[in-house]
């Protein structure tokens, strides 16, 4: 099955450079260094490449040696996850590899405390801030929960199911782009944020050694920080259909056929999940719009008959309607 490509709404790189525009330090050059136009921050509907996200995230921990990108009283500085992660590896369970995490990560800074937390049936990880200023910040709550979930997941053979998300702050206009990124039932206004799964996984064995953690070192960023794709199964073998048919872009009938059913029966399967074909088909061609702009200096007429438009105008209508810009603004340099 052919990868999607994957795109990454602009409000979380806005939450990215928060950190450094809280400190008095523009952010506009950090941006175009990492090959993102700087106007698109002001575009609520505006997207940038996985490899673009990836590359922010690098020049900041890079330029200010923090993995925590200036969110924090004190620098967590480069080689901190390494440090949490090989204290953790081992563990003989996950119950263990969460402790030693959290006592790792209370020595490394002095804001918040990870604590091993429980309700019920279920088991979870808990931000608990001391410092509300730091708190304030809902990017690092997002940043934290997502390394200390992808971190524990990969302990384990890589499988650690979330059960549900809580964030101590209340929802943000762009929750609805949290699906891809935390994908499992959202809470919002909790006491703490945390993520939480079923507490039997707490008696999982950990199941990496120290080559193991090199290799997983040597991409950490991309493991942690790029969301992963979550379709489900209809859903994926709609978008690889489509991929692997462009330039024609069958519709919903021809897609239905393809996958021996209905178009009815597709279309409530996909309801089931949540989606539509048009969704689907629109979010498959405004990624690869955007990521081929991002990388090539293909002709817009061409790349419009790429995603199936009648022409050059059809195509820029489209885009400006799903990202809020013309697609002039996504090539390098805004050229």
């Amino acid at each position: 099955m052919l990868r999607p490509p994957v795109t990454i709404p602009i409000a979380f790189v806005q939450g990215m450079v928060s950190g450094v525009q809280a400190r008095g330090l523009a952010s506009d050059p950090l941006l175009a260094e990492a090959g993102i136009a700087p106007a698109l921050l002001h575009e609520p509907g505006a997207r940038v490449t996985a490899d673009q996200y990836l590359a922010l995230f690098q020049l900041l921990m890079e330029r200010f040696d923090d993995e925590c990108l200036g969110f924090l009283s004190r620098p967590l500085r480069r080689g901190s996850l390494a440090l949490m992660s090989r204290s953790a590896i081992s563990a003989t369970t996950l119950d263990v590899a969460i402790r030693r995490v959290a006592h790792t990560f209370r020595l490394l800074q002095d804001d918040l405390v990870v604590e091993l937390v429980r309700d019920g049936e279920l088991a979870g990880l808990s931000l608990r801030f001391d410092n509300p200023a730091v708190a304030q910040a809902t990017f690092v709550h997002e940043l934290l929960l997502r390394i200390f979930w992808r971190v524990l997941a990969w302990l384990v053979g890589g499988q650690l199911p979330a059960a549900r998300f809580g964030f101590a702050f209340q929802s943000p206009p762009y929750a609805g782009s949290y699906g891809k990124v935390f994908p499992a039932p959202l809470q919002f206004g909790c006491q703490h944020s945390a993520f939480w799964f079923e507490e039997r996984y707490l008696r999982s064995p950990v199941r990496r050694d120290e080559a193991a953690l090199r290799a997983f070192l040597a991409d950490a960023r991309t493991q942690v920080i790029v969301p992963r794709r979550g379709d489900d199964p209809l859903a994926a073998r709609v978008r690889s259909h489509l991929q692997q048919a462009q330039p024609d872009w069958p519709d919903l009938l021809a897609t239905a056929e393809a996958l021996h059913m209905s178009g009815s029966t597709l279309q409530r399967r996909l309801a089931g999940e949540g989606t539509t074909f048009q969704s689907l088909k629109d979010e498959l061609r405004r990624d690869t719009a955007i990521v081929r702009l991002n990388t090539s200096a293909v002709p817009l007429a061409t790349l419009a008959f790429e995603l199936g438009f009648a022409d050059s105008a059809a195509f820029q209508r489209a885009f400006k309607g799903w990202t809020g810009s013309a697609p002039g603004a996504y090539r390098r340099g805004g050229a």
